[in-house]
């Protein structure tokens, strides 16, 4: 590049002999001494080596011969200043190139090298070339870096030295010498060419942004060096870096063309530093939705606290997502649990506080919290110091009163708690190796539509998603692989849980999860589970087995459809409900399970599917199908396929609205339940009064509550045997058990009925 050829840019001075009133004494600005007339100089129309040329006699320490004209400064550009000098008789001084560095308000620019190299004169008649780069670069091989603030020089020679010598001096050239630095038509600009130092120290900043401004659709090229980069800087142009950056926490580095962890890596050389300066990026750049790691595995020896990274965010709602690649927990003690036991009262009247919490300062947002009458995944949502209270995620069943909780604060490689909120954020084809050392995400305490799609969770030490609040609202969680640490425990001693979810409308579809205590504990109402295989077996014979599902609320208006449900069970609870008695509230409905596979092996008879949990009296099912699922056990048979686990009460099964139990398929089953059920019974001898036993079929422990249908089988004969045409009437929840129904003839007949009875009512 050569700016007098291409843009017909003007640096040559003019020659001596066109007139010396152009040439200063001094340092070249305006109003200084020229040499026009100077008694101390002269033009020489002719010399053997320099034809026309200046002589003069030194009379000062320092004599200067300045151009007066401005030679601009052009960013990126390199200019030569050259001067042929020989000594003609007196004292040999020194010769150097002199300059004036101005900036655009025509004030000089202090702090700069405005000297060249000083060459020493020692012979008469021998002629001595001085020269000097100046530009804008700090490149080896540039005598005066200059930077960017001037916009031109005055330059000329200057003579030190003894004095009283006589030495002429030839006519000054200033080219441009760019082509030096960079390669002929290149489609690059280096950063140095702006004035970018790469040493750590200097503010590179202004630097970087100037050649930016001057790719013009090239790339910019930063060269090896460490480069300090004081303040946020975008950068639209694509940028290749063979050196680093260092940048303070609060420093933004917005690469706009290439927004990717690999260029990132590029700028910072260290993973961790380049994931959190491009997750900063990605939340405050509205030109790029979509972090790519670009295969990359990032080795994490401790959590990431994201909003820490994004500092001068609280919140987000714009779609962002990160992308194809893997965060590895490496062995580190970062990853140790902070496990803190506290002295707090619970009240019903605030159903989501903790109050009168002692040491509360010690307690991190995010612990889970464990005490008498704390239900299952209830989280620390948010810490009150001044008032010594805690927000909860959930409420307490049975807690009222003061006692000492345990507050346990899981390490998670992700972890947004720190977030006020979040929403439509996406991982996708994220693999987290969390080696049995930490947990994968902890999601915001609020926002919407969180999304993890496509990734792989290996080993979470804990947890693999964790909600502490409403973070969770609308999540979907899809086509994703689980496997927990737990996967060589037995059933008993396994801890680990992969999702939970404290908000509505989850759409959790299409994982595989492998050997967790829980695969999900949902509040929460409107979600959908659909296509997932979970399991949870071991090598035990006649093991126990743990929920694979838990719903912690009584109404949830959900269906499990299309599942593989294996070796482990659905569990419907409402110990998240700090009355857990029925009043006037929803009681247990508003869940469909239909087209699923159940199946266990190597469990003892007492297993159930589907197990509702009562925490407290004078609840029903109102609202409940189970249809079209296939249920088997294998090495060995079950008796049933669901129960009431009473531990804390009965359901109330003389209320039950809603029920329906049908369609299914049942392998080594020893009782099928079946709801509404049809059963033939026989009379042979006259009896007026038929007791009908429809118990062992009925779910969940239900009563004969309705007769659908009662059909002859052939004749209804009294007793002469005369075939009779009058309709019974009918007793229901008949016996002790309320599990019969009594047919009533007007007298007494023999013959066979088809009856259907239902355990529930439809109103």
């Amino acid at each position: 590049m050569n700016k007098v050829v291409t843009d017909g840019l003007v640096l040559m001075p003019p020659p001596f002999a066109d007139g010396l009133n152009v040439w200063s004494k001094g340092d070249g600005t305006p109003g200084t001494q020229t040499w026009d007339g100077a008694s101390n100089g002269a033009l020489v129309p002719s010399d053997p080596d320099f034809g026309a040329c200046l002589e003069v006699q030194k009379t000062n320490a320092t004599l200067q011969v300045r151009y007066m004209g401005e030679t601009p400064i052009l960013r990126g550009c390199y200019v030569r200043v050259t001067a042929r000098v020989k000594a003609m008789s007196g004292n040999l001084p020194t010769a150097r190139i002199g300059a004036w560095a101005g900036n655009a308000a025509d004030a000089h620019v202090g702090g700069l090298t405005e000297q060249g190299a000083q060459v020493s004169l020692t012979a008469y008649g021998d002629v001595v070339e001085v020269t000097a780069i100046i530009g804008t670069g700090y490149r080896t091989g540039v005598d005066m870096p200059w930077g960017i603030t001037p916009v031109y020089g005055h330059f000329g020679i200057d003579l030190t030295g003894p004095t009283g010598g006589i030495i002429r001096i030839d006519d000054i050239k200033i080219e441009d010498v760019t082509s030096i630095f960079h390669r002929k038509m290149m489609d690059w600009v280096d950063v140095k060419d702006f004035g970018a130092k790469g040493d750590g120290v200097a503010d590179d900043s202004d630097a970087f942004r100037e050649a930016d401004d001057a790719a013009n659709g090239r790339r910019i090229l930063v060269p090896e060096g460490l480069y300090r980069i004081g303040s946020t800087l975008s950068i639209a142009s694509e940028t290749r870096f063979e050196g680093t950056l260092t940048m303070a926490d609060d420093v933004r580095l917005q690469l706009l063309h290439n927004f990717d962890l690999d260029s990132y890596m590029d700028a910072f050389g260290d993973e961790v530093v380049a994931f959190k300066k491009a997750i900063q990026a990605l939340f405050n750049d509205v030109d790029h939705e979509a972090l790519d790691l670009c295969g990359r595995s990032i080795a994490l020896d401790g959590p990431i606290d994201v909003q820490a990274a994004v500092d001068n965010k609280t919140g987000y709602s714009v779609r962002a997502v990160v992308r194809n690649g893997q965060f590895v927990a490496s062995t580190s003690t970062a990853w140790d649990s902070t496990v803190k036991t506290s002295s707090a009262k619970y009240l019903t009247t605030n159903k989501f506080e903790l109050t009168n919490v002692t040491n509360i300062s010690q307690i991190p947002v995010g612990s889970l919290v464990s005490g008498n009458g704390v239900g299952r995944e209830v989280y620390v949502k948010s810490v009150d110091l001044a008032n010594s209270k805690l927000t909860l995620s959930q409420p307490l069943y049975d807690a009222v009163g003061t006692q000492t909780f345990t507050f346990t604060r899981f390490k998670y490689m992700l972890d947004f708690s720190g977030f006020s909120g979040l929403s439509k954020f996406v991982f996708e084809h994220i693999d987290f190796r969390c080696a049995a050392k930490a947990s994968a995400i902890l999601l915001p305490p609020d926002g919407d539509t969180f999304s993890v799609r496509f990734c792989d969770f290996t080993k979470p030490k804990d947890r693999g998603i964790t909600s502490i609040g409403t973070g969770c609202q609308g999540m979907n969680f899809d086509n994703c692989n689980c496997v927990s640490a737990d996967i060589g425990t037995d059933v008993p001693d396994r801890t680990t849980v992969m999702v939970n979810v404290n908000g509505n409308d989850n759409k959790i579809r299409d994982n595989r999860v492998v050997r967790f205590k829980h695969f999900a504990v949902l509040n929460g109402a409107g979600h959908t589970f659909n296509g997932n295989h979970w399991f949870q077996d071991d090598s035990v014979t006649d093991g126990t087995r743990t929920a694979g599902i838990v719903f912690t609320q009584p109404n949830i208006k959900s269906q499990i459809t299309g599942n593989y449900c294996d070796n482990s069970f659905v569990e419907w609870t409402n110990e998240h409900d700090p009355a857990p008695e029925f009043a006037s509230e929803f009681t247990f409905g508003g869940l469909t399970i239909t087209g699923n596979i159940f199946t266990v092996n190597d469990v003892g008879t007492w297993f159930r599917f589907i197990v509702i949990k009562p925490y407290g009296p004078d609840h029903y099912i109102h609202g409940l199908t189970v249809s079209n699922n296939v249920f088997k056990s294998l090495n060995g048979w079950i008796d049933r396929v669901e129960k009431v686990d009473d531990t804390f009460a009965p359901l109330d099964a003389g209320r039950y609205r809603k029920l329906t139990f049908d369609n299914n398929t049942y392998n080594s089953i020893n009782q099928v339940t079946i709801s509404p059920v049809q059963l033939e019974f026989e009379r042979t001898s006259p009896d007026k009064n038929w007791v009908l036993d429809f118990g062992d079929y009925l779910p969940f422990g239900g009563h004969a509550r309705r007769v659908e249908s009662a059909v002859p089988e052939g004749k209804i004969k009294d007793a002469s045997g005369t075939q009779v045409f009058v309709p019974p009437s009918f007793d229901f929840a008949y016996g002790v058990t309320s599990t019969q129904i009594r047919m009533n003839w007007p007298f007494s007949v023999t013959g066979t009925m088809h009856v259907t009875v239902r355990a529930d009512k439809q109103t």
